[in-house]
């Protein structure tokens, strides 16, 4: 995907956490000990329109990702395109009409909205910002925000508790769409509701992005979710993007040997479609010192040798999409 097809790109993004410490642990501990990795090198294009998918266990980064893209986090190193222009160092009233083009939906519906906002309150902030003064315009704005998310106007003047998991996220996802953005960062919206909820919930969004030409980047541990919602899927690991591929592509052609772990642990009814089960040895390596080399060297099954271990592969193409593995250099 070239620079003029994609709405976001990220380069060689990195986001590190300065580990607090005692003053004695911090002069005995190298100083790269006191840094975790969150996201350390990631290369990613998100085409205008287009649903990615980011999948990969928990504590690879995926969230972190999502906010520095979204500059909820300020990022250490690399660069944030969005719409051809770099925004990785934007402040001010440049940052304020970035907030107007990209939205976040967080995860946890029960601690995303404030308990002592009324939705009217809630909704109100993002349409103020916006521009919104005329207090008839933004209650006009309000009311079509709910309906078109599925609650009831009556639900105006309710506060947070008085909602269920999935008119919470519903709420969540008014107060995303009161900036009119153009490029959402979905954070596992559905992962703490019901399967029933998390349909509806997936259906709305779908029917959100056709109407108003939305693009985005869906983080999630569910891999039927993902195969549901996205175009193309990135699989990230100890803040690395190991592959990307469309998703038809990747469900039934995984290349990375972490890829095909992820794919081999999804249950299957249809024994067709169940894939021999791949057991990863050890645990995941700390972010705070990540193994040289490939960063999934110590779990891997299938290990090319030496080189593994010392350097790390690039992102490269192969059979039509991206993998960073020795296997196919």
């Amino acid at each position: 995907m070239t620079e003029e097809q994609s709405l976001v790109e990220v380069r060689q993004l990195r986001k590190y956490f300065l580990i607090e410490r005692s003053p004695l642990v911090k002069l005995l501990a190298r100083k790269n000990d006191l840094l975790v990795r969150a996201v350390d090198g990631v290369n990613l294009a998100i085409g205008d329109g287009e649903t990615v998918g980011l999948v990969g266990e928990s504590g690879c980064g995926k969230t972190t990702l999502g906010r520095v893209i979204t500059r909820l986090y300020e990022p250490t190193d690399g660069q944030i395109i969005f719409k051809c222009q770099d925004i990785t160092d934007s402040r001010g009233a440049e940052l304020l009409k970035l907030r107007r083009q990209s939205q976040i939906i967080f995860q946890n519906p029960y601690a995303s909205l404030n308990p002592r906002k009324t939705v009217r309150q809630i909704i109100s902030v993002p349409l103020q910002n916006r521009g919104v003064k005329d207090v008839k315009a933004r209650e006009e704005e309000i009311l079509y925000l709910l309906r078109r998310v599925g609650l009831s106007e009556r639900y105006i003047d309710s506060y947070p508790h008085q909602f269920s998991g999935g008119q919470r996220q519903r709420i969540g996802i008014a107060r995303a769409l009161a900036m009119r953005p153009k490029f959402i960062v979905a954070d596992e919206p559905v992962s703490s509701l019901d399967v029933s909820i998390q349909a509806q919930v997936l259906n709305l969004l779908e029917e959100l992005q056709e109407e108003l030409g939305l693009t985005y980047l869906f983080i999630a541990h569910d891999l039927s979710v993902i195969f549901y919602v996205s175009d193309r899927v990135a699989v990230m690991y100890l803040g690395k993007i190991v592959e990307v591929a469309k998703t038809d592509e990747l469900f039934a052609h995984p290349l990375h040997p972490y890829t095909q772990a992820l794919m081999a642990a999804v249950p299957m009814v249809d024994k067709k479609y169940r894939r021999k089960r791949i057991t990863l040895k050890g645990t995941v390596p700390s972010p705070i010192d990540p193994p040289s080399g490939c960063r999934f060297h110590t779990r891997c099954f299938a290990k090319k040798g030496k080189i593994c271990e010392t350097e790390e592969p690039p992102l490269i193409v192969s059979d039509g999409h991206q993998v960073a593995c020795h296997l196919f250099q």
